[in-house]
């Protein structure tokens, strides 16, 4: 029976390893990606709830719908040539700012999108803004929640599978969820949480590139990022590499992010 269970991991574990996009690295997706979609629609339902969302027509709130638009679709459109539309198989985007000084935001699976009053300020236009959201919705694609969500399950939960954990402990679970997908502070030990920020950051480029965004201007915001820091970095920043590291690998990646650019004329 051991041997069985063993063989069946092993398996589930090949089904499960998949390569991100642009990066290539190779990763291990341990959740079905389907139920975390399902706790995304009703956490994000949930936190919308409890927090002061910006309607329509004000101009913060209209630019953060304007360029989520752009980014999910040149996403999506990429994601196709690359033959990995399955990435964002059952996304219906959808982009909210919120009323909060935090200097933060988040994509759920789903391309559920928050973004908080507060990062306004730093992003100070379309293209600062873009570098957040390609950032964050490159957190989604790359399914990094789905390896943060599986880390967790076994810090604080014991291990056990996400459907036990929603039916024995709904609260923990919930709690987990949003840590994973950076809408709450951080709990316990985020292993490779740097390397998720890095990748995101890399495809966050790309992603900001194809919707028609210099890329270049990401340094600008990261810096403009580092300087609001202080003591205490915005929670955007709180599992973060260095903005030194930050901006010196985003440098370095800037020539192949360039490819994908083209200026308007």
């Amino acid at each position: 029976m051991l041997r069985f269970f063993s063989l069946a991991l092993v398996i589930s574990l090949l089904v499960s390893c998949a390569k991100v996009p642009i990066t290539g690295r190779r990763q291990l997706n341990m959740l079905p990606e389907s139920e975390l979609m399902s706790m995304s629609l009703t956490n994000y339902k949930s936190f919308l709830s409890e927090h002061k969302v910006v309607g329509a027509g004000k101009s913060n709130a209209d630019q953060v719908k304007s360029v989520g638009a752009k980014m999910s679709v040149a996403v999506e459109q990429f994601l196709a040539k690359e033959g990995q539309s399955k990435r964002v198989q059952g996304y219906t985007w959808e982009f909210n700012l919120v009323d909060d000084e935090t200097v933060n935001a988040w994509c759920m699976p789903g391309g559920k999108v928050v973004v908080y009053s507060g990062l306004m300020p730093v992003a100070e236009d379309e293209t600062g803004l873009a570098v957040v959201m390609g950032h964050e919705i490159a957190h989604a694609i790359a399914r990094h929640g789905n390896e943060r969500m599986s880390q967790l399950l076994i810090l604080q939960a014991g291990g056990i599978g996400l459907a036990v954990a929603m039916s024995q402990k709904p609260a923990l679970t919930r709690d987990l969820f949003m840590v994973a997908y950076g809408a709450a502070s951080v709990v316990g030990s985020l292993s490779y949480s740097r390397k998720h920020e890095s990748e995101a950051d890399k495809m966050g480029l790309v992603f900001m590139a194809l919707a028609g965004y210099n890329p270049e201007k990401a340094v600008d915001f990261w810096e403009r990022m580092a300087a609001k820091g202080g003591s205490r970095p915005p929670e955007i920043l709180s599992t973060h590499p260095s903005s030194d590291t930050r901006i010196s690998d985003i440098q370095e990646f800037l020539p192949i992010a360039m490819t994908y650019y083209t200026p308007d004329e």
